[in-house]
C-alpha cells in the first residue's frame, strides 16, 4: 500500500508557501526549517590540516635531532607547538569548558589533541540529528534579495539544537584555521624554506610540510574572507559560488607564495634587515588599531566576556591585534579592526585602505628583490636572477588582477556595493585628466573636481543571493 503521509521536506515547502503568501505585519516571513543538516566539512578539514602539519613537522624535528640541527629542530618544534597551544586555548574559549565537568576533553587538550575530540564530537551531532524532533532554539533572520526584483522580504528560519552545536564547532574551528595558518604555518613555511636553500637540498619530509603549511595557509586566508564577508553583511544571506572560491584561491596563493618567496631570499643575502622588515611591519600593523581606538577617544567593548574584568578584555583585544598584525604582514586580512565595536570589526571596508595596503606592499616587495638582486650571494650564479625578479613581481600583480576580478564579479553582495573597482578605476582617471585641463576649465564646473566618496559601500541595491534555507558556516 502506498505512503502518502507528506515528507518533512514537503510540510517546510507548504508553510514556506503560505507564509510568503501571508507575511506578516513587518514584512518578516516565517519558514520553519528542520531539514536536513550539512555535514561539517569544515570541522574535518581544519583537523586533517592540523594533525598532518603536527605530524610532519614531529618526523622533521627528529631528523633534525638526529642530524645535530639544533637550531632547525628548535624554530621547527616553537612554530609546531605555540599555534598548537593556542589552537587549544581557543577551542576552550569557545565550548566554555572551564566551567564544565568534563575532564576528558579538558586531558585532550592538555596532549594536544583537542581539534581531534572537538572533531569526533560535531561528527556524533551530526550523525545523531534528524533521528528525532528537536524544539528550535533560537531564530536566525536574514533578508533575501531578488536579481533584478528589489528587496525582498526578511526571513525568519527556526534552528534546533543539533544545527546550533555544529554552527558552534564550525565557527570555533574557523578561528583555530586562522590560528594554526598564520602563527605557525607561515613561520614554519618560511623556516623550512630558507633551511631548503641554505643546506642547498630538498628532504622529503620538509617539501611535504612545506606543502601541507602552504595549503593551511591559504585556506586559513580564505576563511579570513568568507569571515569578513559573513561579519560586514550580517543582515543578507551569503552564498559563494564555485567561481568565487576559484578566484579567491588565486589570488591568495599567489599573494601569499610571492610575499613568502620575496621574504626569504631577501634573508638568505641580508639576514639582520630581514629581521628589521619583520618587526617593522608587526608593529605598523599592531599599533594601528589602537592609534585609531585612542584619537577617537573611545572606550573598550563591553560584553566581549561577562566574566572579563577590563584588564582581560585589554589582554584579547591585544591578542586580537597581533594575529591581525601576523596576518598583514603576508597578506591582505580583509577587515579593518575597530577596537571600540562589540565585533571588533569595522563594518563599512573602505577601498582606500585596500589600495594603500597593496601599492605600499608591491612597493616594499620590488624594493626587497631590487636589493637581493644586488647583494645575492655565489649560490644564485647559476639561476637566471634577473627572470625570477620579474616572475615574483608579475606573480603578485597576477595576485592583484585576481583580487579585483573577485571584487568587480565574484564577490556575493557586489551589488551592495555603492561604487565597484570599475567605477573607482574610472573616477580615478578621470580625477587625474581633469587634474591635467588649464585652470580655466576647472573654473567652470567646480562640482566635477570632488571624486565621489568611495568609503561608502552600503546601499539599496539588489544581489543574487537566492539560497532560502540555513547555510552551513
Amino acid at each position: 500500500m502506498e505512503n502518502n503521509k507528506p515528507t518533512e521536506h514537503d510540510i517546510t515547502e507548504v508553510v514556506a508557501q503560505q507564509s510568503a503568501a501571508n507575511p506578516t505585519e513587518n514584512g518578516v516571513v516565517m519558514v520553519i526549517n528542520h531539514g536536513t543538516v550539512h555535514p561539517p566539512f569544515s570541522v574535518l578539514w581544519t583537523t586533517v590540516l592540523y594533525c598532518a602539519e603536527f605530524i610532519c613537522a614531529s618526523v622533521l624535528s627528529s631528523m633534525y635531532h638526529k642530524t645535530d640541527d639544533v637550531v632547525w629542530m628548535g624554530l621547527t618544534i616553537t612554530f609546531m607547538l605555540v599555534p598548537s597551544v593556542l589552537t587549544q586555548l581557543t577551542l576552550t574559549f569557545v565550548h566554555r569548558d572551564l566551567g564544565r565537568d568534563r575532564p576528558l576533553v579538558l586531558f585532550m587538550h592538555l596532549l594536544q589533541m583537542g581539534p581531534i575530540i572537538r572533531c569526533i564530537e560535531a561528527l556524533v551531532v551530526y550523525c545523531q540529528a534528524g533521528k528525532k524532533e528537536e524544539p528550535y532554539v533560537t531564530i536566525s533572520r536574514k533578508i533575501k534579495l531578488k536579481h533584478g526584483r528589489g528587496l525582498g522580504p526578511a526571513f525568519e528560519c527556526e534552528i534546533g539544537h543539533s544545527e546550533r552545536k555544529l554552527a558552534v564547532h564550525r565557527n570555533a574551528f574557523k578561528r583555530t584555521a586562522v590560528i594554526q595558518a598564520f602563527l605557525g604555518s607561515t613561520p614554519q613555511l618560511t623556516l623550512q624554506l630558507y633551511a631548503t636553500i641554505q643546506e642547498k637540498y630538498v628532504l622529503p619530509t620538509r617539501l611535504a610540510l612545506m606543502i601541507i603549511s602552504m595549503i593551511s595557509i591559504v585556506y586559513g586566508a580564505l576563511v579570513c574572507s568568507v569571515l569578513a564577508i559573513q561579519i560586514k553583511y550580517d543582515d543578507y544571506k551569503v552564498r559563494m559560488k564555485p567561481a568565487a572560491y576559484l578566484c579567491m584561491i588565486l589570488w591568495r596563493g599567489l599573494e601569499i607564495a610571492t610575499r613568502i618567496a620575496t621574504l626569504v631570499l631577501f634573508s638568505t643575502t641580508l639576514t639582520v634587515w630581514v629581521v628589521l622588515v619583520g618587526l617593522t611591519n608587526l608593529f605598523i600593523f599592531f599599533f594601528q588599531p589602537w592609534v585609531e581606538f585612542w584619537a577617537r577617544k573611545a572606550s573598550l567593548p563591553e560584553n566581549i566576556e561577562k566574566n572579563f574584568s577590563k584588564l582581560g578584555t585589554t589582554v584579547v583585544l591585544c591578542m586580537v591585534t597581533f594575529l591581525y598584525a601576523c596576518i598583514n604582514i603576508f597578506c591582505w586580512s580583509a577587515v579593518q579592526l575597530d577596537l571600540a565595536d562589540h565585533d571588533l570589526v569595522e563594518k563599512q571596508p573602505r577601498w582606500r585602505s585596500l589600495a594603500i595596503y597593496y601599492t605600499l606592499r608591491f612597493m616594499e616587495n620590488v624594493t626587497l628583490m631590487i636589493l637581493w638582486y644586488y647583494f645575492k650571494s655565489d649560490f644564485y650564479e647559476y639561476i637566471c636572477t634577473p627572470l625570477l625578479v620579474v616572475q615574483l613581481i608579475v606573480c603578485y600583480g597576477l595576485a592583484v588582477i585576481f583580487m579585483l576580478i573577485f571584487h568587480q564579479f565574484c564577490h556575493p553582495c557586489r551589488r551592495l556595493f555603492h561604487y565597484n573597482v570599475e567605477d573607482c578605476l574610472r573616477c580615478s582617471c578621470c580625477w587625474k585628466k581633469k587634474q591635467s585641463q588649464p585652470p580655466e576649465n576647472h573654473a567652470r564646473d567646480p562640482q566635477e573636481h570632488a571624486p565621489p566618496d568611495l568609503t561608502n559601500h552600503l546601499t539599496d541595491r539588489e544581489t543574487d543571493i537566492v539560497d532560502d534555507i540555513m547555510e552551513a558556516a
